[in-house]
């Protein structure tokens, strides 16, 4: 049986999702509701929001993840803190995850994330908390009005270089607030050709912006494509038809399962995206077990520094020959 990595969630806690954003979650939720007909005013919604983001400790995320069959997962945390007010610093994000981690060890990964607007401070405040808490990789918030590919973020990209750690970059709509132009997945590519040893994985670009973000994840060998939200994106419809064309267009090695976690609350749950991506009939029609096997678990290992990754374990050979297509 195929291990399952989710490349792609967030802690659903308050303590790291400023009021800011949540508030434009809900003037999002309360101008859709509201060209139905009645809608609940935003404030409500946004109380509504915040009530499903309890979780502090992320009890209920392992819990999910347990009936779902994900093995671990990727914890994303953007740094909001120089956009929207009353968002927690790096530091202290840093902090509460490790103590996460301790909790329930050998489930996460943590990408910590960084603005380049933080000067050389910020840079020295990442290294100490990459040795303290043994992060895994960055993740960038470009939305909060910064580009991938600016020079101010290099610094940060030299120490990833030295330590193999991964850069996650946020592409495509996000809180009604922030910023878009800075989101299209071609701006990383000035630091994918300056530092060919970083591997990016560009956030939704499976989603959105999936021609760019395609031929980008083709051509460029240390960039690649993440999934996180297909099941919760208002444009995707269909997702698991979306999902079964992406996976058939030749650039398996270089897609990342994610969730985005908790994005909606995963549309009833991830055990039952987890059983429509496996067991159903649309998503993986066509696509050899070799490709399921990196979607799902081998390509974000790949990305991952050696001293990140679990204990190899033997892979299930194809049996008598057969041929390596999954039904």
């Amino acid at each position: 049986m195929t291990t399952i990595y989710d490349g792609h969630c967030h802690v659903a806690s308050t303590r790291f999702i400023p009021p800011a954003f949540v508030e434009d979650v809900a003037g999002n939720v309360h101008s859709k509701l509201s060209a139905r007909g009645a809608s609940p005013s935003v404030a409500r919604i946004a109380r509504g929001y915040a009530d499903q983001h309890q979780d502090h400790l992320a009890d209920g995320l392992v819990a999910e993840m347990d009936a779902a069959g994900i093995a671990r997962a990727v914890l994303l945390v953007p740094d909001f803190s120089l956009r929207m007010p009353g968002s927690v610093p790096p530091s202290e994000a840093a902090r509460l995850h490790h103590e996460i981690r301790q909790r329930h060890p050998d489930r996460f990964w943590v990408y910590i994330g960084v603005d380049p607007r933080r000067g050389p401070e910020g840079v020295r405040a990442f290294g100490q908390m990459v040795d303290e808490y043994a992060l895994d990789g960055v993740k960038l918030y470009p939305p909060c009005g910064y580009s991938p590919s600016d020079p101010d973020l290099y610094p940060y990209y030299e120490i990833c270089a030295a330590l193999s750690l991964p850069v996650f970059v946020h592409t495509g709509p996000t809180a009604a607030s922030l910023d878009y132009e800075p989101a299209d997945p071609i701006r990383i590519d000035r630091a994918a050709r300056d530092f060919p040893q970083v591997d990016f994985v560009l956030g939704h670009a499976g989603l959105t912006h999936v021609d760019t973000g395609g031929y980008l994840a083709a051509y460029r060998p240390n960039v690649y494509l993440d999934i996180g939200g297909f099941a919760s994106t208002p444009t995707l419809r269909d997702w698991p038809e979306h999902l079964n064309q992406l996976f058939r267009a030749g650039i398996n090695h270089k897609i990342i399962f994610g969730t985005d976690w908790p994005l909606g609350r995963m549309g009833g749950g991830l055990k039952r995206l987890t059983d429509e991506i496996l067991h159903g009939p649309t998503v993986f029609s066509g696509v050899s077990r070799t490709d399921r096997r990196l979607i799902l678990c081998d390509n974000l290992l790949r990305v991952l520094a050696p001293g990140s990754r679990p204990a190899p374990h033997p892979a299930a050979a194809p049996r008598n020959g057969a041929a390596d297509v999954a039904g």
